[in-house]
């Protein structure tokens, strides 16, 4: 019966019960954070795209009308354009992690979804 205790206690201990441990943050524990679209946008794409805009062709801007006519509606699409690039665009693929590349794609969806509003 004195080991049974000792290991319950010992699993008890080990788990921080009682000793005012504190869980860390969640975000911590994931090997790979997701990646913030809007935070690479403002690095890699709005010195040509601010909101949404395209100041070398303005014909090809970022709004959802403009993305839909030219075949980059989905969220693929516009990431496959962000990591080959196209014309004028540069491809970013030696840039940006795909997971990156994926999370800027999201946001410029969600942008132009949103009408570009700051």
């Amino acid at each position: 019966m004195g080991v049974v205790a000792a290991v319950i206690m010992g699993l008890w201990l080990g788990l921080g019960v009682g000793s005012g441990a504190i869980a860390p943050d969640p975000s911590l524990l994931s090997p790979n954070p997701l990646p913030n679209g809007a935070a690479l946008f403002e690095v890699h794409c709005i010195g040509c795209h601010i909101n949404g805009g395209n100041i070398v062709r303005r014909g090809k801007n970022l709004r959802q009308q403009t993305l839909e006519r030219n075949g980059y509606g989905t969220v693929e699409a516009i990431a496959q354009l962000i990591t080959q690039g196209k014309g004028n665009m540069s491809a970013y693929a030696d840039r940006m992690t795909a997971p990156e590349i994926e999370a800027v794609a999201v946001y410029v969806r969600d942008q132009a979804e949103q009408g570009w509003k700051s």
